[in-house]
């Protein structure tokens, strides 16, 4: 039932991912969004999956990729992890990835990104990573991270695609199309590096104030509204090194 209607969904709402070759001259950064044990490792949380799941095993291992990639060239890299303060709810979810706790740590396969000195690590209390790392003083950490770096190619990978990777990939839009994030010229959305979780109408039924979420469903619908926003969705990504993702 679910691949039908996939297929439907992708004949009514068609999705063109592109072949991505981002250029030598163009300085490319890297954002993983909330690639946390919270939202990653089985049985990490109350959004953990509860059992390995392709699709997020999937986003792990090509975002860690990249991360590889990334820190071996001594490229930037901005990392949000979702943290959230106990008794702080964010409706309609359950308590998760508590400050100080396990589940808001990076998953075990890009800890190692923490010590690197091309890595900025953010912790955001909401979904959305631009509007997380605005500080007290006004000011955004993001921001600034990509003007001091000079970016001009965003590439984004993380969880979950419809939610989290989403906001982000809008606000930061929005903030690029009103001049706020110059010389910032594309956003890249990579599919295989982003995941969603999976919560079926037969658990959503006896589960009070939970939405159904089928998993294919919600990537598809997640990455067409990124695009609709003006981000390029990439099945594959060649870098000026000729390796290619």
């Amino acid at each position: 039932m679910v691949l039908q209607i996939l297929n439907m969904l992708k004949n009514e709402i068609p999705l063109e991912e592109e072949s991505i070759v981002i250029p030598e001259d163009a300085k490319a950064g890297l954002v993983l969004v909330d690639i946390i044990n919270g939202f990653c490792t089985v049985g990490a949380g109350n959004l953990a999956p509860t059992e390995p799941n392709r699709q997020i095993c999937q986003m792990i291992e090509e975002s860690a990729k990249l991360a590889e990639l990334f820190c071996d060239n001594n490229w930037p890299v901005i990392a949000f992890l979702d943290s959230h303060h106990p008794g702080k709810l964010e409706h309609p979810y359950p308590p998760h990835c508590i400050t100080g706790t396990d589940e808001s740590n990076l998953v075990p396969a890009l800890r190692w990104i923490e010590t690197k000195p091309n890595v900025t690590i953010r912790r955001k209390d909401c979904y959305d990573g631009f509007i997380g790392s605005i500080q007290e003083d006004g000011s955004n950490i993001f921001v600034d991270w990509v003007k001091s770096n000079k970016i001009q190619v965003l590439l984004v990978v993380g969880i979950c695609t419809d939610i989290c990777v989403l906001d982000f990939v809008c606000s930061t839009l929005s903030a690029k199309n009103r001049g706020f994030l110059e010389p910032l010229e594309d956003v890249v959305v990579y599919s295989p590096g982003c995941a969603t979780f999976d919560f079926p109408v037969s658990l959503a039924r006896n589960t009070k104030d939970h939405l159904p979420h089928p998993q294919v469903l919600m990537h598809h619908v997640g990455l067409y509204m990124a695009k609709g926003r003006g981000a390029k969705i990439a099945r594959e990504v060649f870098f000026n090194t000729s390796k290619n993702l």
